[in-house]
């Protein structure tokens, strides 16, 4: 059983994360920030990823740290359910609509983490969402999980959907590349031998 759990507690926030990977993307979210909810749930139905989060922050400042401490927790998560990585597929790449919006999403599950975020917002809200939380929600994961991660949106003009399109296309591209690919033979995916 490919899970993996993490409980991170700091000055600021108080998180608890669960996910299964081979799951069929049931979803247990409370940050008590709404938006967010929706991104991590939308994560979560379109990843196939079981997950539960559960996070209990500084909100009366803002949300950043829940937002980025959920992404840091979330990573740290996925790197351990993915353990030696032997025989995923690794690599995927998908481009996502939302109605006038697109983003294309490529993810390399190569133990490197790197992020390129080519996105930018029309609006600097979505309700009392910060947009630039986005970013800050990407970078957070990519490092953590340790994984190549590229997002660009090619075009799009309503913040709803872009951000959308970015979630959306990070759960359709992930769940390609921690595909177990029986021809792989349980073989780690790199001439190494090691990710």
């Amino acid at each position: 059983m490919r899970s993996g759990e993490v409980k991170r507690r700091t000055n600021e926030t108080d998180i608890a994360v669960k996910l299964l990977l081979d799951g069929a993307g049931r979803a247990e979210i409370s940050t008590g920030v709404g938006f967010f909810d929706h991104m991590l749930d939308l994560f979560a139905r379109h990843s196939l990823i079981d997950l539960s989060v559960s996070v209990k922050g500084d909100t009366h400042i803002d949300d950043h740290h829940s937002v980025e401490d959920a992404g840091i927790a979330l990573g740290e998560a996925l790197k351990a359910a993915l353990g030696d990585k032997k025989g995923i597929r690794r690599y995927a790449d998908v481009h996502l609509p939302m109605d006038e919006t697109l983003t294309r999403v490529a993810i390399d599950v190569s133990g490197r983490p790197f992020l390129v975020f080519r996105t930018r917002f029309e609006a600097h809200k979505i309700g009392s969402f910060d947009t630039e939380l986005v970013r800050e929600f990407f970078q957070a994961f990519a490092m953590n999980a340790g994984i190549t991660l590229h997002v660009e949106t090619l075009y799009g003009d309503n913040a709803h959907h872009v951000a959308e399109s970015c979630f959306k296309g990070l759960a359709r591209a992930l769940r390609h590349a921690i595909e177990v690919d029986p021809r792989e033979g349980g073989r780690v995916p790199s001439t190494k031998g090691a990710l």
